[in-house]
C-alpha cells in the first residue's frame, strides 16, 4: 500500500509538470550561435551597465634628497625651500550598488586623498563623485554621483 501511494504521488507530480510548465528566466550562460560552445554574453548584457570607470586625481609629496635640507646646498644650487608635490592620477573600476541614490563601491586606494573623482558610465556619461565613506583595512570606498532621475 505504501509503495502504491508513492507511485501515485510520483505520477501526479509528473502529470502536473507536463500540464503547467514553469516559465524560466533567461539563462546566465547560453550557447553561442552556430558553435554550440557556452557563452557569457547574456550575463554580460545584464551586468555591464552597472560597472563604471573611476578616475581620481590627487597630489602627493615627493621624497626629497636629504641634501636638499642643507641650507648651504640649497643656496648653492638655487633650490627653493618649498616642499615639492606632484599630481598623480589613479584609475580603477567600480560597481553601482544603488542607482536611485547614486552609490558606487570601488577600491579605497584609487580614491584615497583624491581632490577630484570622475566616474564614467558604460554609455559614456561622466559624473563628478564624492567619497561617502571608506575602509582602508579592506580597501573599499563608497562614492556618490548624482542619482538617476
Amino acid at each position: 500500500m505504501r509503495l502504491s501511494l508513492v507511485v501515485a504521488a510520483l505520477a501526479c507530480c509528473v502529470a502536473c509538470s507536463a500540464v503547467a510548465p514553469v516559465p524560466r528566466a533567461r539563462p546566465l550562460i547560453a550557447e553561442a550561435p552556430m558553435s554550440g560552445r557556452p557563452t557569457l554574453a547574456p550575463m554580460l548584457d545584464r551586468v555591464l551597465p552597472g560597472v563604471v570607470n573611476i578616475s581620481a586625481v590627487s597630489r602627493v609629496r615627493m621624497e626629497q634628497n636629504p641634501l636638499f635640507n642643507d641650507p648651504f646646498f640649497r643656496q648653492f644650487f638655487g633650490f627653493p625651500g618649498v616642499p615639492r608635490e606632484r599630481q598623480v592620477q589613479s584609475l580603477g573600476s567600480g560597481v553601482i550598488v544603488d542607482a536611485a541614490r547614486g552609490l558606487i563601491v570601488t577600491t579605497n586606494h584609487v580614491t584615497k586623498n583624491a581632490e577630484q573623482i570622475a566616474v564614467t558610465l558604460l554609455d559614456g556619461r561622466r559624473f563628478e563623485a564624492t567619497v561617502v565613506g571608506s575602509d582602508p583595512q579592506i580597501d573599499r570606498s563608497v562614492d556618490r554621483i548624482p542619482a538617476r532621475t
